[in-house]
């Protein structure tokens, strides 16, 4: 029979040395166990504590004595952190040594005796004999208050955060449709470089523009003289798919009657006396592109069904020539008379009127848009102390007061030419308007009720421009006025009206 190996433990009770050996070890590594930062403790298979550090009697605010003996399961865990029960079954650390496998768990809570809880991680791990049967198992478990209060710190970081990002995502969305308005506001300011305004009656008048200019639609400017129509008009066309092909202006009222036809619509030579070769006629000329029908309210009435006829049809006859042409033209028009007057009147074909009227734009006089003489007093002041090689003047508020003060009946082209005139007598670096500035009061009263010699004077001057200053002949001022050539001379000299050169 064989004799029976003796076991470790017994070889060790047998040999002295060896035996203190084993008893210092034993010491050194209850040092280790009672000196380390985590808690540490061992359980039998029953699940009854063996041992126990002094970190982990701290930690749960139990005596060591107190502990070794003790079910662990029920001083540690006898709930969960929501209070509901926790059988010891459910427990990883009882699972070390049923299943033998190394449980790791971050997400539990130990309680302490005087019935706190604290967050902890702990790993169980299985203790094993020289048979591989399994023994107990030891617990080695941190308290983790410390990084759950550091975590639900990242996670009210984390939300503050996302809350930002959200809000910062709204943000981003409106600074988004600001950015378009922005753009827009730009993109206004660029189509509309020429056209001096930050009122915003006027800047509607130019949302509405930038709206209708890429349509083909026919556009009606009405405003006072001096409101900018022909700016208007250009811009338009800058802003329509036709900006690459001609902008052809017209002015209705500096065309003689008998030459208006020819001047729209051309003619063949031969066609009357003195067409010595053939004209294209602007209607031609704006083929593609755009023309532009100034002053359209001056347009003889015997030659508004030709036009109509091109509107609705886009068809007219050279003349002199048959043959029907075709062209594909977007009308602008603008006049600072009122239409519907002119139709009671029977100036002005009702028809026509409406085939104008599809989109009409009306410009603000400058009495009603004040806020922009200050910019418009920059730019003109700008461009002509440029011409006049001046060194730049400035602008007092006096000066700015008086322009303000003064109610422009000719808008912005008197505004610039009292500029003008400003320019070139200034001195000692200010702008000084003189006597520029026409007087308000009893003098713009009076102007209300001019004399016969100046209604007399302007009625000529108007109809000297409108021929050219042809004085005698068919169509002539004299003819025009019913007047003889010697009579209208002779009303010239009184009046002191000289033909410029």
């Amino acid at each position: 029979m064989a004799k029976k190996k003796p076991n470790e433990q017994e070889a060790i009770q047998k040999d002295p040395l060896r035996q203190s050996h084993w008893e210092e070890l034993k010491r050194r590594y209850e040092l280790i166990l009672q000196s380390a930062g985590v808690g540490i403790y061992g359980l039998d298979t029953q699940g009854h504590t063996t041992f126990a550090n002094k970190a982990a009697a701290e930690m749960i605010g139990w005596e060591l004595e107190d502990l070794v003996g003790k079910s662990q399961h029920d001083i540690l865990h006898h709930s969960k952190a929501d209070g509901t029960a926790y059988p010891k079954e459910q427990c990883p650390i009882y699972a070390a040594f049923n299943d033998g496998q190394v449980h790791q768990v971050e997400d539990e809570v130990f309680w302490r005796k005087d019935g706190s809880c604290f967050p902890i991680e702990y790993t169980s791990t299985p203790i094993k004999g020289e048979e591989d049967e399994i023994l107990g198992a030891v617990v080695i478990f941190k308290d983790i208050t410390e990084r759950k209060k550091g975590e639900k710190a990242l996670q009210l970081a984390n939300a503050d955060l996302l809350q930002a990002l959200g809000e910062v995502k709204e943000l981003k969305q409106q600074l988004e449709q600001e950015n378009e308005y922005l753009l827009q506001e730009l993109k206004i300011s660029k189509n509309f470089e020429e056209i001096i305004s930050q009122s915003e009656k006027f800047k509607l008048v130019l949302q509405e523009l930038e709206q209708v200019a890429p349509t083909d639609a026919t556009v009606l400017i009405l405003g006072e003289s001096g409101t900018g129509k022909e700016l208007v008009a250009r811009a338009v066309h800058n802003l329509s798919t036709r900006e690459h092909r001609p902008l052809v202006k017209v002015n209705c009222a500096t065309l003689l009657a008998n030459l208006i036809e020819s001047e729209l619509f051309g003619h063949e030579r031969g066609a009357f006396t003195g067409a010595l070769q053939r004209k294209i006629g602007r209607f031609e000329l704006a083929d593609g592109g755009t023309i532009f029908l100034d002053e359209i309210g001056e347009m003889p009435i015997d030659l508004q069904a030709k036009l109509l006829r091109v509107l609705q049809e886009g068809e007219f006859e050279r003349l002199g020539n048959p043959k029907t042409m075709t062209v594909n033209v977007r009308v602008i028009a603008a006049t600072n008379r009122n239409l519907e007057q002119a139709i009671d009147k029977g100036e002005f074909r009702e028809d026509l009127y409406y085939r104008l009227n599809v989109f009409p734009v009306q410009l603000p006089p400058l009495r009603d848009r004040k806020e922009d003489i200050p910019i418009l007093v920059q730019h003109f002041l700008k461009r002509f102390t440029k011409k006049f090689g001046k060194e730049p003047l400035l602008v007092t508020k006096k000066v700015i007061n008086e322009l303000t003060a003064y109610p422009w009946p000719g808008n912005i082209r008197e505004l610039e030419n009292i500029i003008e005139r400003a320019v070139i007598i200034s001195k000692a670096g200010k702008l000084d308007l003189g006597h520029s500035l026409p007087k308000t009061g009893r003098q713009s009263q009076r102007s209300q009720f001019p004399t016969l010699e100046e209604l007399e004077r302007a009625h000529i001057l108007k109809t000297l421009k409108y021929t050219h200053w042809k004085v005698s002949g068919d169509n002539g001022a004299a003819q025009l006025l019913g007047l003889k050539r010697t009579t209208l001379e002779a009303r010239m000299k009184k009046l002191n009206i000289e033909r410029p050169f």
